[in-house]
């Protein structure tokens, strides 16, 4: 048995394994902790942690956003997951602690890749802006939770995370990209982009952005090229670009509000408040005489006598009981909505008024803000329709205060009347019924009832005495019963004053629409302010570097491209863009590394290199027992950036070799010391030259270790965390390893017992799906956080 030779770096050690039911699509380490999240075939999101590949949670497809995940992005702080959705066109932002839906906004083609990064650029105006950004916390209250959800709403509230400014990068077919600032602002639309984006990555100096495309050649042979594209103007204006995007972001967040506590007011109108209209109207198309309702009411109140439809009406469909519920319904609903107005609707408009105002102040400074497109015209559109928002809900404050009073006298006195018909006993201090109440009354089914023969004949509809729900209806229609301005004394000054008629200074009022209609129009200009500076960014951003590398061989094509290589990876400090490709058709045995500075316009010696794979294992750690000689000859199947000097891979003998699948550890550092250079022609693709490259071997120690019973073919790590994934060809069998730690023996590791010789089209048993679903999905979101914050091994160290 040969010793193996000390290195610097430690082997490895399986830590889980798992038959998934489901064949798995994307997978994704968190930046911060020991959780990987996976997508599936079945449209499921699913968190597992490290230790004994056990699920956290499990995100199941929905029909509001879709089921099928085509990729996969962490927030660089840990705490959001993003995916996309292809049959909806959805990008979903969902809560990494509790698998719940936080934001989510569609865009007009499917994504196909994804990254998120985080800029680390330093200077004395940024560090000056994280410190004072929070000052809007002086100026404004903190917003309320909303009611049933305060979770939710306080998560919402945190959908902004860090100041520091990250950007969530998009990417899809016919050359689609776009860039997100913390995942919710869209800061800019690259066009011109060829082919279809597979994999992305921003610098985090912004510098550039590094992008591998498939382009249909001449004929019609898919081609991977790699493009660089230059994002000069975001990393010349940093500080600028930070503080819109924060500023904005603030501003969808707020939306984002708005909406939830809309949807609260929704859910606080009951239908039973609906039972008032529904039954008059029922009595009238019903009743034989010509008499009007009014009139029958108010026959009622003055002289205490009623026909007997009225009566039949009152006693036999609204009843006693009826009519005490329905009061007691009207006056809760009502609060409800009262209070989600005053402290939440308000509160937020007021925030929303207060951060579009920054941001015109902004774009007047024009020497820092034009060159990114920030339109103050656009700017004061939006501040106009949040003033608009702003004076519907106080419509509605005034309609609720004026229906309280008036459901309140009209209940009070209908009830005595009707006890009274019932020969039952009036309470003393409900039968004192001064002139004024009975004008009251009276003044009350004059104005609600009268009116409604007219909208008979001009809408079909016979009676609406309840005026509030109206205004919570998603519906561009007017409103059935808009609020009486005659007499408005100040509607009457404007209307005579030929100043102030048309002055820009006063908030239009829309007496006609509903709260939805204002708030749906103003999220449609807030839109269209938000939208100019993407475009500006956008046309900003020039193709800098576009080198053809090679055609997809045809045995690939059907393979899931979510995987394939290559792949991308930014050294942030030698600001460094690397990618990492093989070319199976023109040699199997080596891996190329590509590399440019993140300056486009900077030249890089020694850009291009390969790494011979051929003899890439110096010794098996027990040669007898594997039976393995030295000198086997591998080919690479997947590999991924472990950090700045390392390479995750799976390697696979050629057939012939009596070996499975390796992961392995590759040094960088002395391939990258190559001096030969590489002259790159640019008529040629590279497969076509790539006799010419510059070639490395390289030979491990003990950075590796076999696959045993596993048709392993890809990979996923983290180097800050020391983790990694390795997923078979199946797509369905699993295994995670730590990185940085002496392999255990095989006792000690119960769960490498339960590994199974990998076959593709593996059936499910049950005892694979019991293990694989393992009961994890009960309890819900609080045991799923519950499992987040236990167990020291998720926190960061």
């Amino acid at each position: 048995m040969n010793t193996p030779q000390p290195t610097k770096m430690p082997a490895f050690r399986q830590v889980g394994e798992k038959q998934l039911p489901n064949p798995v699509l994307c997978m994704a380490w968190s930046p911060k902790r020991d959780l990987i999240a996976l997508a599936n075939t079945a449209g499921e999101l699913l968190l597992h942690r490290l230790a004994n590949f056990q699920r956290v949670w499990s995100l199941p497809p929905n029909e509001n956003t879709g089921k099928e995940i085509t990729a996969l992005a962490w927030r660089p702080d840990g705490k959001i997951l993003a995916f996309s959705l292809g049959d909806t066109k959805l990008v979903v932002l969902c809560d990494a602690e509790k698998a719940e839906i936080l934001h989510l906004f569609p865009l007009e083609n499917p994504v196909s890749c994804m990254h998120w990064m985080e800029v680390l650029e330093e200077s004395s105006v940024l560090n000056s802006f994280y410190t004072s950004e929070d000052e809007s916390n002086l100026f404004l209250p903190k917003l309320p939770t909303l009611p049933k959800s305060e979770e939710k709403s306080d998560e919402i509230l945190n959908l902004l995370g860090e100041v520091r400014l990250n950007i969530l990068v998009l990417g899809g077919g016919s050359g689609f990209v776009e860039l997100y600032a913390y995942g919710m602002y869209k800061i800019a639309t690259l066009p011109g982009v060829p082919g279809t984006c597979s994999s992305l990555c921003l610098s985090s100096d912004l510098k550039s952005l590094s992008i591998i495309t498939e382009i249909r050649s001449a004929d019609n042979d898919p081609e991977i090229c790699y493009i660089q594209l230059d994002t000069g103007l975001l990393s010349d204006c940093l500080p600028e670009v930070t503080r819109m995007a924060r500023k904005f972001t603030h501003i969808s967040t707020l939306l984002q509000y708005l909406r939830l506590s809309l949807t609260c007011m929704c859910e606080a109108w009951e239908d039973i408040l609906m039972q008032m209209d529904l039954r008059l109207t029922k009595f009238v198309q019903e009743k034989n005489t010509s008499t009007q309702v009014q009139d029958e009411f108010l026959e009622l109140l003055l002289w205490g006598q009623s026909s007997p439809e009225l009566q039949a009406l009152l006693m036999n469909q609204l009843t006693v009981k009826g009519l005490k519920k329905l009061g007691q319904s009207i006056e809760t609903s009502y609060s409800s909505i009262q209070k989600l107005v005053i402290s939440h609707l308000q509160s937020g408009s007021e925030a929303l008024l207060y951060h579009l105002s920054e941001v015109k102040g902004m774009s007047l400074w024009k020497q820092k803000f034009q060159p990114l497109g920030l339109d103050s015209a656009a700017i004061e559109d939006a501040i106009t329709a949040v003033g608009s928002f702003t004076l519907k809900a106080n419509e509605l404050l005034q309609v609720i205060d004026k229906s309280m009073k008036n459901f309140k006298a009209f209940f009070r006195w209908l009830y005595v009347a009707m006890l009274r018909m019932s020969e039952e006993h009036v309470p003393p201090e409900l039968n004192k019924m001064t002139q004024k109440d009975i004008a009251f009354v009276a003044d009350f089914l004059s104005e609600h009832f009268s009116e409604n023969e007219e909208l008979f004949d001009r809408k079909g509809k016979y009676f609406n005495v309840e005026r509030v729900g109206q205004y919570l209806k998603d519906e561009d229609e007017d409103l059935v019963s808009p609020p009486n301005t005659k007499g408005n004394q100040w509607l009457k000054f404007l209307q005579e004053s030929t100043h102030l008629k048309e002055s820009p200074l006063l908030f239009p009022s829309y007496s006609q629409k509903s709260l939805h209609f204002v708030k749906r129009m103003m999220e449609g200009v807030i839109e269209l302010c938000l939208q100019k500076p993407a475009e500006v960014i956008g046309k900003s951003v020039k193709q800098a570097v576009c080198l053809p590398l090679y055609t997809v061989p045809e045995s690939s094509e059907n393979t899931p491209r979510l995987f394939e290589l290559p792949s991308l990876y930014n050294d942030k400090k030698t600001n460094m863009h690397y990618g990492v490709f093989c070319m199976p058709e023109i040699s199997p045995c080596k891996l190329y590394l590509l590399r440019k500075f993140t300056d486009p316009f900077r030249p890089v010696p020694n850009g291009l290199m390969a790494i011979d794979l051929s003899n890439v294992l110096s010794h098996s750690i027990d040669d007898d027992a594997a039976g393995a000689s030295s000198d086997c000859v591998y080919s690479c199947q997947d590999a991924r950036f472990y950090d700045d000097e390392t390479l995750t891979v799976v390697l696979r003998a050629s057939e012939e070799e009596n070996r499975g699948r390796v992961l392995a550890q590759l040094p960088l550092g002395s391939a990258l010391s190559c001096e030969e250079e590489f002259n790159w022609d640019p008529s040629l693709r590279l497969d076509q030259q790539s006799g010419a490259i510059p070639v490395k071997g390289l030979v491990l120690e003990n950075q590796w270790r076999d696959l045993e019973n596993m048709k392993a073919q890809f990979v996923a790590v983290n180097g800050i965390r020391k983790v990694a994934c390795v997923l078979s060809s199946n797509l369905r069998h699993v295994r995670v390893y730590e990185m940085d730690v002496e392999d255990e023996e095989d006792e000690e590791r119960p769960e490498s017992q339960n590994a199974s010789s990998d076959q593709d089209g593996l059936e499910e048993t049950p005892a694979i799906r019991g293990e694989a679903e393992g009961g994890e999905t009960e309890g819900g979101g609080q045991r799923a956080k519950e499992q987040l914050e236990s167990g020291e091994a998720l926190e960061l160290s």
